[in-house]
């Protein structure tokens, strides 16, 4: 993890207190995200509902092909993935970096039936629950992890809601 953690600290981590400390990068793609302010109240918002206080977070997004060799060099797993998280969480501050495939968001959202924007908040509100520490290998663990985004989800419809009145 610390190989990691100087990588990415070589590479992203110049970090400003702006957007709650939340950063968008890209990597290995051209992808212009246009909700930054609003996505850094919702994390903010949604770290605060589980008692924890939102740090430096960096949100890379990257190519199936980059994540995969992400995932193969960290992880040692061969497979792609929408997202991965490498968690530098001290105590109550959640801190950490997301990883996040946007070919495979773009499939999934397909897969799933919805739209690009609404998977791309559900793999991102994924990544920080994990930051938190829900997990999601247990049929328990997936239900409430589930539940969590589902939750956080909603929140960010109420945030949105609010700010265009």
């Amino acid at each position: 993890m610390l190989a990691t953690l100087c990588f990415i600290k070589k590479r992203y981590l110049c970090m400003v207190k702006i957007l709650a400390m939340v950063q968008y990068f890209t990597e290995d793609i051209k992808f212009d995200y246009k909700d930054k302010r609003l996505t850094g109240r919702w994390l903010k918002a949604v770290a605060e509902r589980e008692g924890r206080i939102l740090g430096p977070l960096s949100v890379i997004f990257c190519s199936d092909p980059y994540i995969l060799g992400i995932n193969r060099e960290y992880l040692g797993h061969d497979y792609y993935t929408d997202i991965i998280t490498f968690d530098y969480t001290e105590g109550d501050k959640v801190s950490g970096d997301l990883f996040i495939s946007i070919d495979t968001v773009r499939a999934n959202a397909v897969e799933y039936g919805t739209t690009f924007p609404d998977e791309l908040h559900r793999v991102i509100v994924h990544g920080l629950l994990h930051l938190i520490g829900y997990d999601d290998h247990t049929p328990d663990d997936i239900a409430t992890m589930r539940a969590k985004e589902n939750a956080a989800l909603a929140l960010l419809e109420e945030i949105s809601r609010l700010r265009s009145k």
